[in-house]
Formats: C-alpha cells, structure tokens, sequence
C-alpha cells in the first residue's frame, strides 16, 4: 500500500490534514475532538499520537478499526492483504463471535432495591452495612440476597451485558459460611456490568465486586487477580485505550505485574494504584481510595522493568 493510498483512507474519517515536516500527517484527533489538528501520524512508522489527550498507538489499523467505515476498513484491509475483514479483529485481538448466554437470576432472589422487604433481609442488609455499602450502592448495582434454596445466605449481584441481559451473578455469603462465593456457573469471559462501563473514559480495575463498588464510576472487577490477553475485556480496553488504574490486592503483586506488561505492550496508558496497608479495596473509604487514585503512579516500561528487577 502506498502512502497516498494509505492518507487517503486516513482522510475519508479524520477529515483534511496538512503536512509538517514531509513526514508527520497532522489531523484533527477523532477522540478529543479538539479544534486544531494535533493528531499527528507518521505513514512510514506506523504510528500516531496526540499531542493535547496523548492518544497514541503503533499501529494505524487500530485506528482505521476504531473510527473508519465500514468501506473504509475493506479497503485498508485489502490493500495490508488482510482480505478477510470479518476475522480482522480476531487477527489483531483475538476477538471471537459467541453465542450468547442464557442465564437467570435464583428464584428464591429478592432484590434489596425493593422498598416492601421480607424480615429475613436484616441480615443481608447488616452485612452490607459492615462494609460500608450505602442504599445508593445497592440500587446502582442491582443487590438482591436468597434466604433460601441454592444460594441460602448469599448476597446475589449481577452482572449486564452491553445489550442490558444478564450474563454473571455473583453469590457472596453473608451468614458466615466457609465457602464464601458460589458465583453462577455462566463464563467468566465476561466484562462485569459491561452495561454501565464506558471505555471512552478511565476504568479502574479490582478484583471482586466489593472493591468496585468502593472504588467507584466505571470501575470493572477481574472476579480473580489475572486478565488474560485473550479475554474480552483485554480485548475492549486495547481497542478502546482507556488509562487503566490498577488496584489489586496487596498480596496480588505477582499478578499486578503480568498485567501491566501485557497491557504496555499495547501501549495502553497504566496507573498503578496503592492500597498499603490495607489488604485490598474493599477495606478502604470510597474518599481514601479517591484520593490514593489521584495520586497513583503512571507505570512505563522503563519504571516497570526497575520495579520488576527490584521484585526479583
């Protein structure tokens, strides 16, 4: 593909551009809108950033994939011998087509959001309160509890796919049983509320639910320590390029680590959050953990690999 062909495509969705330096193509940037070209693309590195919102990435196919029509992204992946447009995605990301889940909540759920409630709700509603969940937290995420059947003793908080059906619940006791989640037996390759999740801004990743709902808008629980590179929402945040904030347990840093490295290798932007001495989100104010945010670290791959070295 030439460079003509390629500032051409770049043209039909980024709109005019002028030309510095006879190698840097300055648009006008698709994601911050701002009102002078500050998009600057280099054809020959395969490259592009802003330079007021920092948008960047190493390969123009991200953006031909994220901002491009439809004609726009056959031509492009004609003219890179990427024919196959409908598998593109799968090529870069990994991303594959499946067939959607039927899931249901447990008969026996009640949801806390009602304003009638059975006595049996005191219970579940003490626990909440032990950890510091407000009324507010219990609509914005859609709390019931079971007092009876499979999930007897367990709180019940699900999760909505992007077309609003329920794809995951999570099944936490509240009454002291041992066994402290028994989740729904649905895929975990899910991205938790994905509903409510809006990747055009920061997202804060935790790993359960209880650190989410501490740690406020937009934040996604990993229901686990890992993310793998496979996952749909490894898949959402490289398309998307949101900064993340990382904030797993403290016991989690192995895992914290992994993560980042996978992450930095598709340049996404990474904050790393710390939660010392407490154990994990869950366990701090929604203002501490504000303002421990505000304050996170970006980690690069310089300052990841001396805190890597260090961690050896």
């Amino acid at each position: 593909m030439s460079r003509s062909e390629k500032v051409n495509i770049l043209k039909n969705f980024l709109g005019f551009y002028h030309v510095e330096g006879g190698q840097q193509f300055l648009f006008a940037c698709p994601k911050c809108s701002h009102h002078k070209r500050k998009l600057s693309v280099n054809i020959e590195q395969n490259v592009f950033k802003c330079w007021i919102c920092e948008y960047s990435g190493r390969d123009l196919t991200r953006l031909v994939q994220r901002y491009g029509a439809r004609s726009d992204k056959l031509e492009w992946a004609s003219l890179t011998n990427q024919t196959n447009v409908e598998s593109l995605a799968e090529k870069i990301f990994g991303e594959k087509k499946e067939a959607r889940q039927s899931l249901e909540l447990p008969k026996e759920y009640v949801s806390l959001c009602n304003k009638a409630l059975p006595r049996t709700a005191i219970y579940a509603l003490n626990y909440l309160a032990s950890r510091g969940t407000t009324r507010a937290d219990i609509v914005k995420w859609k709390i019931g509890f079971c007092s009876s059947g499979d999930f007897e003793g367990r709180l019940i908080i699900p999760s909505f796919d992007s077309s609003g059906d329920l794809d995951f619940f999570v099944g936490r006791a509240y009454d002291g049983n041992w066994i402290k989640y028994r989740n729904s037996t649905s895929s975990k390759d899910i991205i938790f509320n994905e509903l409510f999740v809006d990747f055009e801004s920061d997202i804060i990743l935790v790993e359960g639910v209880f650190d989410a709902i501490k740690s406020g808008e937009n934040s996604i629980p990993l229901l686990g320590c890992s993310l793998r590179e496979s996952s749909r929402l490894f898949t959402e945040i490289v398309k998307n390029q949101p900064v993340v904030y990382l904030a797993l347990d403290n016991d989690a840093e192995k895992q914290s680590m992994r993560i980042i490295d996978s992450l930095l290798k598709y340049d996404v932007v990474v904050k790393k959050i710390d939660i010392s001495p407490y154990s994990d989100v869950g366990e701090m104010t929604k203002e501490e953990f504000l303002e421990r945010k505000a304050c996170a670290d970006t980690v690069d791959r310089d300052n990841f690999l001396t805190n890597k070295i260090l961690g050896i």
